[in-house]
């Protein structure tokens, strides 16, 4: 067959060119139009700025039906590319890729039964948004688009929070479809080093179950091989301990606010390759086509086990009665890697009264160092069998729909008595973060406590495939908790005042008539000496501590727990 009027926007011009957005989707529509027995596509939303967002499926026989495919247990492999429109070489790979399968039956039969699915651009904000000038330092191509949405977000901070009309979208698509493998493609910055194509797989003890082994023992040294068999050698995400990678790398926590992260939470194997962007962009292409070759390859031949196993994985999610819920590098126990880097040289800066590094790459070197690859838990929680969310909270039921979780709704109003965290302080971040002030620290206790609940709030229940996305959202103290990300700000905020020249003499009452108070003023005061001289300080304190005036819902995080013995 005649392939030429099939050539993508790169293939048709120097090498240094990725295609537009408008281009890209009539290429897509053009090919399911010639090809209706290869490939499908489908809008699966709209971006902020309006602009349809689709999504395509490609199988060896031409069944296209997402519950068909589901119900006959198939393998998924998804490839997302373009979230980062200025790091554009996953798009125009995947415009080949899927060429190639729909031109070429042979290499479509070789799918069996996995389905291929893609989405072409995610940021098609971002992607309308040319220059050649925002991403600085990297080698290529002549245009490309904007890192950020139509909102300014990046959209690889928001899969948790879902600001964004993508992130929405995304979500229910990813789970509807509940991908197995997963490659979201990138480009980074950052050393200078050997390598065109490092990679960050989801962080293998993170990922659990018999899942992270076999990512770890079985699938990465497979990719590694194949890669270095298409000579293209990779290495892990160059993510240094110190300023340079002589002295070791650790491997990137890719927490739920990232694509990676977030697959996790569906337990799906994902992995995020970074070309290095001060590599030619012919070279980040080709590596990137590579490795999208490599790894659907594998998902092929691999497929039904990896399902399998994501399948045991997810069913013993559902028993689990204690959860990890912060990482952290196991320092103690580092891999080598056999590093191929250039020399790092200090010389004097020419801008200011400093030294600066520069890497020489007339100086290449090869040798182990440390790498970081295993972590271990930071903090581990007792979780509930449900969770209890009042109707009032929608924006977090919302997300829960969106990642099918199943909910049921209380058909009667009723006093449970449930554990509670109560939050003792909360430290933030100084400056907005994607549209956030982002609760970095956070203090809590736990309470036994008697709520009243009414027709319409939700029992969440954690026996469901989606107990791991339930108890890093909902938890509070995980890395991107609902909290953390501010969900719950209200909470904080005390919603009654005094006038001071009356509640003076309240205060005397109170103390006389509550003598919990009064041990506790007493206390205050002997350790707080400075304080007792401040008017605001001593009349703020018997406000807050007062159990007349007390606002129970003050600093009660209104996500309950009903543990085994509770019933419901």
């Amino acid at each position: 067959m005649d392939t030429a009027r099939y050539l993508t926007p790169y293939e048709r011009g120097n090498q240094n060119q990725t295609t537009t957005l408008e281009a890209c989707l009539a290429f897509y529509q053009q090919l399911a139009a010639d090809f209706p027995d290869a490939l499908s596509m489908m809008q699966i939303g709209r971006s902020d700025g309006g602009i349809d967002l689709w999504a395509g499926v490609i199988t060896a026989d031409a069944e296209f039906s997402r519950t068909t495919l589901l119900a006959a247990n198939r393998p998924i492999f998804f490839n997302n590319n373009g979230i980062h429109p200025g790091e554009p070489e996953g798009i125009d790979a995947c415009m080949a890729l899927v060429r190639d399968l729909c031109v070429d039956k042979a290499k479509r039969a070789a799918l069996g039964q996995t389905v291929f699915l893609f989405i072409p651009i995610y940021n098609v904000d971002g992607c309308r948004n040319r220059s050649d000038t925002s991403r600085i330092n990297q080698d290529g191509p002549e245009q490309f688009g904007f890192r950020a949405n139509a909102l300014n977000l990046d959209l690889n901070r928001d899969f948790i929070k879902c600001d964004s009309l993508n992130a929405q979208a995304f979500n229910q698509f990813f789970s509807a479809w509940s991908p197995d493998v997963m490659v979201d493609t990138h480009t980074s910055n950052g050393a200078d080093y050997r390598y065109t194509m490092t990679l960050i797989q989801t962080q293998a003890d993170k990922l659990g179950g018999v899942l992270g082994p076999y990512l770890r023992d079985t699938m990465l040294p497979a990719l590694y091989q194949a890669m270095d068999e298409r000579n293209w050698p990779m290495c892990p995400y160059v993510n240094p301990i110190a300023e340079t990678p002589d002295d070791g790398i650790v491997d990137f926590l890719e927490t739920p606010r990232f694509s990676t992260g977030y697959a996790a939470l569906h337990q799906c194997i994902g992995f995020m390759p970074e070309t290095h962007m001060l590599k030619p962009f012919k070279d980040r292409y080709e590596s990137m086509r590579a490795l999208l070759d490599c790894v659907l390859l594998f998902t092929a031949q691999h497929g039904a086990q990896i399902r399998a196993l994501r399948q045991q994985t997810r069913l013993s999610a559902q028993s689990q009665t204690r959860w990890p819920l912060r990482w952290k590098p196991a320092e103690h126990q580092p891999s080598q890697f056999n590093f191929h880097g250039f020399t790092a040289r200090y010389e004097p800066s020419q801008l200011g009264n400093y030294q600066r590094l520069r890497y020489d790459r007339s100086a290449p070197w090869e040798k182990l160092i440390p790498y970081h690859e295993f972590f271990e838990p930071e903090a581990i929680v007792a979780v509930p069998s449900a969770y209890v969310i009042p109707q009032a909270w929608r924006h977090v039921l919302d997300r829960l729909a969106w990642n099918g979780i199943a909910m049921e709704r209380m058909t009667h109003d009723r006093r449970l008595t449930v554990q509670c965290y109560r939050v003792l302080s909360v430290r933030s971040r100084p400056n907005a973060y994607e549209g956030h002030l982002f609760h970095d620290e956070l203090a809590l206790r736990t309470t036994r406590e008697t709520v009243q609940f009414y027709a319409g709030d939700m029992i969440v229940s954690l026996r469901q495939p989606g107990a791991r996305y339930l108890v890093e959202t909902l938890e509070p103290l995980a890395h991107d908790s609902f909290f953390r990300w501010g969900f719950f700000n209200s909470v904080l905020e005390k919603k009654e005042a005094y006038s001071d020249y009356v509640f003076e003499d309240t205060a005397v009452q109170l103390l006389q008539e509550e003598p919990e108070l009064a041990d506790a003023f007493a206390q205050w005061k002997a350790t707080n000496p400075q304080q007792s001289k401040n008017q605001e300080a001593v009349l703020d304190f018997l406000f807050l501590e007062a159990k007349r005036y007390r606002e129970p819902e003050l600093n009660r995080y209104p996500v309950y727990a009903l543990v085994e013995n509770d019933g419901i």
